[in-house]
């Protein structure tokens, strides 16, 4: 059923005819909401504001929960949705609405129901109708109000008179029961100081067993700790002693291992020694006679001046050739006295590097052993070195210098192995020769090594 064409402009006529000069009353607006929600259903989402699209598919209890306020004033504010809806309040009460417009409310329709249906439909003398709907709500709030004040009046004056008979009636026994419980009172009052006199005693005598209980928990625990102080002292002599034992059984099967390794390189040295003498005294079978011992000059053969002419000097390389024929052999080189001899403009990585590849080639050659030492004080970092096959390399500790490693090594050989020291310093040369080592310069390796490349 489609509006009259007028409808919306005299809706609007109306609107601007007629208007509230205060908010609806509560109760109108929550029938106004109702009205609203129902109609809902029977409007498409194209005929709802925008506002409102989003409540279509609410029930219509949750739309009046949830969308009141915003039915409320779509109502109020948008003429063409307010006559959607009072189209569709005609199609549910025609009578009403019939009766409505042509301005004669039904005497016995609820007030409220005419309001918001008025307030709807905006007939004339629609703003009259909801003031009147509001006087007679409040009206009824009052009438309803009043009469409930006056029930709970009566019925208060009847407790009071009922509250007033059980005073009378029960002022004598309540005085009897305040005397004995004044007397009972009383007694206990005298109970209770009795009492507190008796705890007052039990104080003091509970503090005079804390203290004692705290005295002897001192004593304990001063004893306790002077006995785990003992246990600890003996603990730590215990693992003093036995850390010794440790040391000294570790010192004793060290120093056998090391005292066996002395002796069977210098067993090794003398074998090979004899092996030698026996090479070089070794006599023919048949040939050889006792007077082919004599030392005499034959014919041809050179005399004991040529011998001596053919002594080797300090200087010369054959000398150290001499030296590492020797059996168990063992050149000690002290490192940066050599290369800073021979070549102190490289670096000391090139100068490292340079003479251990010379002793390298100089190990092959000689089968001796070799040890090069550096002095680690020049180091500004841990040196990444590989040492090359048949040289050992070793640097100085902190606080230890070179010269002093090279003693050690002499002072750790046995006794009657030979031992090369190669240094131009004068006090090393003189330490190790007194520890039996023979000494010799660095001009004198740098030599032999150049042979060598």
């Amino acid at each position: 059923m489609e509006p009259a064409s007028g409808a919306e402009p005299a809706d609007a006529a109306g609107d601007a005819a007629e208007a509230l000069d205060h908010p609806l009353p509560e109760g109108v607006r929550r029938r106004v909401v109702a009205l609203v929600s129902d109609a809902f259903g029977a409007l498409t989402v194209a005929d709802l504001p925008a506002q409102l699209r989003q409540y279509a598919r609410f029930t219509p209890t949750r739309r009046a929960k949830f969308a009141g306020n915003a039915m409320a004033a779509a109502v109020e504010t948008d003429a063409v949705f307010r006559s959607r809806v009072a189209e569709k309040l005609r199609e549910a009460q025609a009578d009403l609405a019939a009766a409505l417009e042509a301005g004669a409310p039904p005497a016995a329709a609820d007030p409220l129901d005419v309001a918001a249906a008025a307030f709807v439909l905006r007939p004339a003398g629609w703003v009259k109708l909801v003031a009147a709907a509001g006087e007679e709500a409040q009206r009824a709030d009052a009438e309803r109000v009043g009469e409930e004040t006056r029930r709970e009046l009566e019925r208060l004056r009847e407790e009071l008179a009922h509250a007033r008979e059980l005073q009378r009636a029960g002022g004598e026994q309540v005085r009897v029961e305040l005397d004995a419980a004044r007397k009972e009172a009383e007694s206990l009052q005298r109970k209770l100081r009795s009492a507190l006199s008796d705890v007052k005693r039990g104080d003091a005598a509970l503090r005079k067993v804390n203290a004692e209980i705290d005295g002897i928990r001192g004593d304990a625990a001063a004893r306790v700790a002077a006995a785990e102080s003992e246990t600890r002292r003996l603990k730590a002599r215990l693992a003093e002693v036995e850390a010794a034992l440790e040391t000294s059984r570790r010192a004793t099967r060290e120093g056998r291992s090391i005292e066996d390794m002395r002796l069977r390189l210098l067993l090794d040295t003398v074998l090979d020694a004899a092996q030698g003498l026996r090479r070089e005294l070794a006599l023919p079978p048949v040939s050889t006679r006792p007077a082919d011992t004599v030392d005499a000059v034959e014919p041809g053969r050179m005399t004991p001046k040529d011998i001596a002419a053919r002594a080797l000097s300090e200087t010369d390389p054959a000398l150290l050739d001499q030296l590492l024929a020797l059996p168990q052999a063992h050149l000690v080189v002290d490192g940066y006295n050599v290369t800073k001899t021979g070549y102190p403009t490289m670096p000391l990585e090139k100068q490292r590097l340079r003479l251990l590849g010379g002793l390298s080639m100089l190990a092959a050659q000689t089968g001796a052993e070799m040890t090069c030492v550096f002095d680690g004080a020049e180091l500004a970092a841990p040196v990444l070195l590989a040492p090359p096959r048949g040289v050992r390399v070793l640097f100085s500790k902190a606080g230890v210098t070179a010269d002093e490693l090279i003693r050690q090594l002499v002072r750790a050989e046995p006794p009657g192995r030979p031992v090369v020291v190669v240094s131009t310093d004068r006090e090393v040369a003189d330490g190790v020769a007194k520890a039996g080592a023979r000494p010799v310069t660095s001009a004198l390796l740098l030599k032999r090594l150049s042979r060598v490349s």
